[in-house]
């Protein structure tokens, strides 16, 4: 099988369009005694003259007039290799897949999905629950982000930092502590109720009662925020949550929240997508709508939990 000289295709392309070879020389920066050796390598490559003199003037032979189209189409298509990638969200028809927790999915994909419409009205969304033990299997997954509480950021994971926030203890209104300022006894007496869902908000009280030999006792664990409402709206449980959701939470149920009896590490709220999306054009426009949501819920109601703490109406 005959091997082609790509090589020489650029310079077949220019002496095929100019019909000269000093022209052909002055156009590709080389000497005419260089595009001649070219050219004769050509000939040779093609079994063809593609060239002939007759007069002044140089003729095409029927096969270089072949060539002549096919390379313009070939060429061409080796351009447009280069040549970046647009992207038009008014014709934009990808679904794009986006992972969080049941709180974000009622109080922040709304607004998300109201942006998509309006710029993508072709896209579409899928929205999942998000379990923080498949960050390390995010290479493999088929979602494009992901927005969850994490410290630790893997190699080959890119994002953006959506801010931070402390945890609180969230309660019915009813609950005998409501009102008053909650001490370890208090905290660790009295049933816990946590939500399994979305990111580690847990394990910053573990890593300071553990240590101290303290446990708390579970009464229940919920995947949604909705179901851990109604549980606290029936029960005398407490959960510890962080302070915008259970400011949120407070906003819209008859609950109230507190500081906690101890001091814990802040959460780190982070969007989260795999390196091998980071440069796509489609998924740098959806992370770029997303992005601005999800970064000013929290940093808003993280204010708003700060301030009924502090006292500040």
């Amino acid at each position: 099988m005959h091997k082609a000289n790509l090589n020489l295709l650029p310079t077949l392309k220019v002496l095929l369009e100019t019909r000269n070879i000093s022209r052909a020389a002055e156009l590709l920066h080389l000497s005419q005694p260089s595009i001649s050796k070219q050219l004769s390598q050509l000939r040779n490559e093609f079994g063809d003259d593609l060239l002939v003199r007759e007069g002044q003037r140089w003729l095409l032979t029927p096969r270089a007039e072949t060539l002549a189209a096919a390379l313009a189409d070939s060429l061409g298509a080796l351009d447009r290799l280069y040549e970046a990638p647009g992207f038009d969200p008014g014709r934009c028809e990808r679904v794009f897949r986006l992972a969080s927790s049941d709180y974000v999915a009622q109080h922040i994909l709304p607004d998300i999905c109201a942006a998509l419409a309006k710029e993508a009205p072709l896209a579409a969304l899928e929205y999942s629950l998000w379990d923080k033990r498949q960050l390390p299997q995010l290479w493999q997954s088929e979602l494009d982000l992901v927005s969850t509480i994490t410290d630790l950021v893997p190699e080959q994971i890119r994002g953006l930092h959506q801010g931070e926030d402390r945890l609180v203890v969230l309660m019915g209104s009813h609950h005998p502590l409501a009102g008053k300022v909650l001490s370890l006894d208090h905290y660790l007496a009295w049933p816990h109720l946590q939500v399994s869902g979305g990111g580690d908000k847990d394990s910053p009280v573990e890593q300071v009662l553990a240590p101290q030999g303290l446990t708390r006792r579970w009464f229940a664990r919920v995947p949604f925020f909705q179901a851990a409402v109604e549980v606290l709206l029936r029960t005398d449980c407490l959960m510890t949550t962080p302070a915008h959701i259970a400011w949120q939470l407070s906003r819209e149920h008859d609950l109230t929240f507190c500081d906690l009896p101890f001091a814990t590490r802040p959460q780190q709220y982070h969007l989260l997508w795999h390196q091998r999306h980071h440069q796509d054009p489609a998924h740098k426009w959806f992370r770029d709508l997303a992005y601005p949501f999800l970064r000013e819920h929290l940093q808003s109601t993280v204010a708003e939990g700060r301030k009924l703490l502090a006292g500040i109406s």
